[in-house]
């Protein structure tokens, strides 16, 4: 061991070395802080590593360690070494902050990306991509090696962006009201943040899914059956269906209603207020026992409270809150350089603005459909492009390695 030319013995040692020296780093001087990595000092830094890899591509042929690095064995152990603690990241919930409980928590691994064995192992993977790029790069043939190139070059890129852009990224969240332009955000810490742009919100629109009707147990309160309940979805009126032992009708639907009590019953109204909640009524007969009940079954809102049709001693029906199937805030956005934008927000379909990313994501859920604020995530990314046009490489080195690959099997079967 040990001895030139170097094995996968070897490549397998330097991963697991740089795995356990960043243990014990984490160990003695805690997580990694990234939070100096902003601009101008990623650039600074970056610059000083991408002079410093291409030195050493250029003294490669003068030491065989170095040389060593850009080969094959080298390429598949680094990679063999990152992919492993990116497996137990996917395995194990990052908490986002610097998390000791439990051993993985101890090592590091709860927050992978500030742990010291994750930035040792990344490193030493990205160098051995870049001087393995490098190398092809010196010996560059033109039809074998611009896939290769396109893609070694891409991942590169990739990774070297976001990371380096990773202090960079602002994300913060914003509650905006009906009344007043909002201008203050929060971090994750809920620290709060002036920001350059004020959202004012005019108007906060949900379109619902049907209601649906299902079976509770009268004494628990649990869904029957409990783990996967049957539902009765109601698109319309007169509609008919089944919920276990009982066959069930609905008469009339209303989406919007109030209910109208009574001494002996409560009946269910057109409302077209703030706090209208659908109701249906149900009329219901059980096939085995012949026990039939009527009623209405409204799912409640804020304002008004639920009302279920209790069938007999064991089992009611019931209406859950019915589920958003798309949610959209209209808006103004100020800027403070003068702009004065009207859009449409909503989830998957973000407005950008100067930079930003104002995506939808939440609203007053108690509220419901009245909801009268709206929440949203601004994202600003400088680095964003960077990592597109790695990824486009990417993209473009695969369809390379298709077309070359495709090329050459033709070629080898005109030669037999």
């Amino acid at each position: 061991m040990w001895k030139h030319p170097w094995g996968y013995k070897e490549g397998f040692t330097i991963s697991a070395g740089l795995v356990l020296t960043g243990i014990l780093l984490q160990l003695t001087t805690g997580a990694v802080n990234t939070d100096f990595l902003q601009f101008p000092v990623n650039v600074f830094l970056g610059g000083l590593y991408i002079i410093f890899i291409v030195v050493l591509s250029f003294i490669s042929n003068k030491n065989t360690s170095i040389r060593w690095l850009s080969g094959m064995t080298a390429s598949i152990t680094s990679i063999s070494a990152f992919l492993f603690l990116v497996l137990i990241m996917g395995l194990t919930r990052q908490s986002g902050v610097h998390d000791n409980s439990g051993i993985l928590g101890v090592l590091g691994f709860k927050n992978m990306l500030s742990s010291w064995s994750f930035v040792l192992v990344f490193i030493y993977m990205m160098s051995v991509l870049a001087l393995v790029t490098l190398r092809r790069l010196k010996h560059f043939r033109w039809k074998k090696d611009i896939p290769f190139l396109l893609n070694h070059l891409g991942l590169f890129i990739t990774l070297f962006a976001a990371v380096l852009g990773n202090a960079d990224m602002h994300r913060y969240q914003m509650v905006v009201g009906s009344e007043n332009p909002e201008w203050r955000a929060t971090e994750d810490s809920g620290k709060i943040i002036e920001m350059d742009l004020a959202i004012e919100l005019n108007d906060f629109t949900i379109d619902e899914y049907p209601p649906k009707l299902m079976l509770i147990d009268n004494h628990s309160g649990k869904t029957l059956p409990e783990k996967q309940p049957v539902t009765l979805l109601i698109e319309k009126a007169p509609t008919a269906g089944s919920l276990l032992d009982w066959d069930v009708s609905i008469s009339n639907v209303l989406e919007n209603a109030a209910p109208v009590v009574g001494r002996d019953s409560v009946h269910f109204v057109e409302f077209h207020s703030e706090g209208a909640a659908a109701a249906v009524y149900v009329t219901a007969a059980n096939r085995k026992s012949g026990k039939q009940a009527a009623g209405w079954v409204s799912s409640g809102s804020f304002l008004f409270p639920y009302h279920a049709l209790k069938l007999d001693e064991k089992v009611s029906i019931v209406m859950p809150d019915r589920e958003p199937k798309r949610f959209a805030s209209d808006v103004n956005v100020f800027t403070k350089d003068g702009k004065n934008i009207h859009s449409v927000i909503e989830v998957n379909k973000p407005l950008k603005v100067n930079g930003w990313k104002i995506y939808q994501i939440s609203y007053d859920e108690r509220m419901g459909k009245w909801s009268n604020i709206s929440k949203f995530e601004l994202v600003k990314d400088p680095w964003i492009g960077w990592v597109y046009a790695g990824i486009i490489l990417m993209i473009s080195g695969a369809i390379g390695l298709f077309v070359t690959g495709k090329t050459a099997c033709e070629n080898k079967g005109e030669n037999d």
